[in-house]
């Protein structure tokens, strides 16, 4: 009780010291961002905020080389029983973390960016200890160079080199991981292009582990490259992502397989209106490739349909999901067993992040409602099967879970998610899932997941 006693005043205090120090809203305001280097504050003059003074900052005397800095503090609490299904796996822990930024741009064509952050956790006594997703002591989150080759009017070209994070369509397959407290980065060079409607994202780049008291380094054994077009709709119009990333690991071992992976995974996504207050929303990809000598072929697809009644108070979204992801007929030889990438899992499998998109057939029905004008509630309930009883149940990270389940019944969970909006720059939330174990798992695997956390994030 000690425990979560001082997280809940510590959370309090965020909450409390976050707000005093709120921008005044001004014009030419850009909105803050998930990706910091997408604002754009070159037509920023100052307001009455705290830190306005430090958004646009004219480095010479005619303006065209001037600086942006800002950051971004959470916090998050974290309370589990039986984590991982397991019986004694109870805890409470606070996660923290902060980063600061400097966007330099050397007239319209040149900009460096640069980012750094520190991420703690306190005392995490569940599996793992306090893993890479919790702690990164010091580290250079983001450091690249932009260079604008093309710019005429709707159509532009940008170079970019150096360490990135890449966010590609709804974040199924690619993603930075808001969500693990030190986020996901890369090491490489991109190109996009935008023209009219349309963006197409290049690249090649090596995955950047979190070494928690080390330099962080990027592993050249872990390739990660590809292409990504995105045409973003106009009211009332659908959108399209069409897409082929490819990747390496050395030395994996897929239900018996074993060897290095290369695999290419060629996918698409439409979404978008359907009429009368529907939306739908499909996305389905392919994996071909090789783990040592065998081959890979495996696939996956989800859809969602969701509907907004007009008029209802709240503006309601009632919505029914299925995601699937291939398994594996048989160990050994050739893998059927899908590769999930780099996803943010839990945004469609769980809060509780218990399950992988591989061997996966999965169902969501929920809702979602704003329950006050800057207040938004969130409520799913999921069930969770293997697709295939030969392979195995993998955990969030893609790691085996279990093997041998006596039915493909793996868990239903229920979450609760609320959202609080303070101002453009603060937000807190705050959410419970509860898991049910299913009947295929075994042992103490049986015990059931409970999982509650309170969260603040502030920008500037």
């Amino acid at each position: 009780m000690l425990a979560v006693r001082s997280t809940v005043l510590a959370f309090l205090s965020f909450v409390a010291v976050a707000p005093t120090a709120l921008a005044q809203e001004a014009s030419q305001r850009p909105k803050f961002q998930l990706f910091r280097q997408n604002e754009d504050w070159s037509q920023f003059r100052g307001g009455d905020g705290a830190f306005d003074k430090i958004k646009h900052i004219n480095i010479n005397g005619d303006g065209s080389v001037w600086v942006s800095l800002g950051g971004r503090a959470d916090t998050r609490l974290e309370s589990w029983e039986n984590f991982g299904f397991g019986a004694a796996n109870d805890d409470d822990f606070i996660l923290t973390r902060a980063f600061l930024h400097a966007d330099v741009h050397f007239g319209k064509k040149v900009r460096v960016f640069v980012e750094g952050k520190t991420a703690q956790s306190t005392e995490r006594e569940l599996p793992g200890g306090r893993r890479g997703l919790d702690v990164d002591t010091v580290a250079v989150h983001q450091a690249f160079a932009d260079f604008q080759i093309v710019k005429n009017g709707d159509s532009s070209l940008r170079l970019r080199a150096g360490r990135q994070m890449f966010i590609f369509g709804a974040q199924r397959l690619i993603s930075p991981l808001p969500w693990a407290n030190t986020f996901r980065t890369w090491d490489g060079i991109s190109a996009q292009w935008q023209n009219g409607g349309w963006t197409i994202d290049g690249f090649y780049s090596h995955f950047v582990p979190v070494r928690k008291t080390a330099r962080n380094n990027a592993n050249d054994d872990l390739e990660f490259y590809g292409v990504h077009a995105s045409r973003k709709p106009k009211k009332g119009e659908r959108g399209y992502d069409v897409y082929v990333f490819g990747t390496t690991r050395p030395g994996v071992t897929v239900n018996g397989t074993t060897g290095n992976e290369r695999r290419h995974t060629i996918g698409g996504r439409t979404w978008g209106p359907i009429g009368d207050g529907f939306d739908g929303e499909i996305e389905a990809a392919y994996q071909v490739g090789e783990i040592g000598s065998n081959d890979v072929n495996a696939w996956s697809v989800t859809g969602v349909l969701g509907h907004t009644p007009e008029g209802w108070k709240g503006k309601p979204r009632f919505f029914v999901g299925v995601d699937a992801a291939s398994g594996d007929t048989r160990p050994g030889g050739s893998v059927g067993t899908f590769g999930q990438l780099y996803p943010l899992g839990h945004a469609y499998l769980g809060w509780a992040d218990i399950i992988a998109r591989q061997n996966v057939l999965a169902g969501q029905i929920g809702m979602s409602v704003n329950v006050a004008e800057k207040t938004n509630a969130k409520v799913a309930g999921h069930f969770f099967r293997l697709m295939e009883r030969n392979d195995a149940f993998y955990n969030v990270g893609g790691g085996v879970a279990q093997t041998g389940l006596s039915s493909r019944d793996v868990a239903q969970e229920l979450d609760l998610l609320v959202t609080h909006k303070v101002s453009p720059a603060a937000k807190i939330y705050g959410g419970y899932s509860y898991v049910f174990g299913g009947g295929g798992l075994t042992g103490a695997t049986t015990k059931d997941i409970a999982f509650f956390y309170l969260g603040a994030s502030y920008m500037f």
